[in-house]
């Protein structure tokens, strides 16, 4: 496991001249790389990294976010915030050409700035490397347009205006890729609907396997686990589609269940808690009547009359 703690570690191990700012930087990329079957390397950062390139000859090249294998040849634009890990594995012996920028920020630089508190509110920090975002030409050229101001800035002499104007620049380019995003999970309809139609098989075969009892209620966690996607990723795709969280798609189905189970069943309200999930009944009639405006008892009553 490699840990670079500083971007000026990062360069070195990468051969690159040292950077022009130690907490910012911007790199153009444009290199060939000999890689060597059976190599493996893992590595976190102790900074933002935000990734725009094109890689080619990287057919056996696989990067890793966890258990999930990343094709290069798919995404465009990709972050890694402070602390997450990647693992590069390589099959056979390539050549792989890379192209493109990389933007590294470190936490220090955006202290005592708005977006120090406010970075980590775009969730695609937290997604994986094959939850990338694809751009369009237009959306490629306006994200390399704000990265070269950036560049500028950083090789500019600094002056009091320098940081604020960086600042601004970086969320432009924060603000634009969650806007890209946004678009991403509405055109790239098909594949959202069939994430979304394996998410309801998953949670459904779960709340019928018998397993809740023994494991208890299902998560967001478990349920992306499930999809091989990322939490964060899923909750965006489920409120661009249904408006809702994973949190409450999932408390909306508990709720279906449990009024099939306690229209159709004879089992006591406690019974059917427990077959869902819940260790206190009283956590399942407070969820209950907060959907359904209903206590568990008056649905049934109501359902026989």
């Amino acid at each position: 496991m490699v840990h670079y703690k500083s971007i000026s570690e990062w360069f070195q191990a990468w051969h690159l001249a040292k950077p022009e700012h130690p907490l910012i930087s911007v790199i153009k990329v444009d290199v060939s790389t000999m890689m060597r079957s059976g190599d493996t390397v893992t590595s976190f950062c102790d900074f933002f990294c935000i990734a725009l390139k094109r890689v080619t000859g990287a057919e056996d090249l696989k990067l890793k976010y966890g258990q999930q294998i990343y094709d290069f040849n798919e995404g465009i634009l990709s972050f890694l915030s402070p602390g997450q890990v990647t693992s590069l594995a390589i099959e056979r012996d390539i050549e792989v050409k890379q192209s493109g920028w990389y933007l590294v920020i470190h936490p220090d630089f955006l202290w005592n700035t708005p977006l120090a508190g406010n970075i980590k509110r775009y969730e695609f920090w937290d997604y994986a490397a094959n939850e990338a975002l694809f751009l369009s030409e237009k959306e490629e050229d306006i994200i390399i347009r704000i990265i070269q101001n950036i560049h500028g800035e950083t090789h500019a002499n600094i002056d009091k205006f320098s940081k604020q104007i960086i600042i601004s620049q970086l969320e432009s380019l924060l603000n634009y890729a969650e806007r890209f995003y946004n678009r991403q999970f509405i055109t790239r309809e098909k594949a959202n609907h069939q994430i979304l139609d394996r998410l309801e098989k998953a949670l459904n075969d779960y709340l019928n396997s018998g397993q809740p009892a023994i494991k208890g209620l299902p998560t967001v966690n478990d349920m992306a686990s499930m999809l091989h996607i990322t939490p964060k990723y899923l909750s965006s795709l489920l409120r661009i589609h249904t408006g809702q969280n994973t949190q409450h798609y999932i408390h909306e189905n508990l709720i279906k269940k449990a009024k099939e189970r306690i229209s159709t069943s004879e089992l006591s309200i406690s019974e059917i808690a427990y077959e869902l999930g819940f260790e206190h009944l009283q956590s399942f009639s407070r969820l209950f009547k907060a959907k359904t405006q209903l206590s568990p008892l008056a649905f049934r009553h109501s359902f026989k009359h």
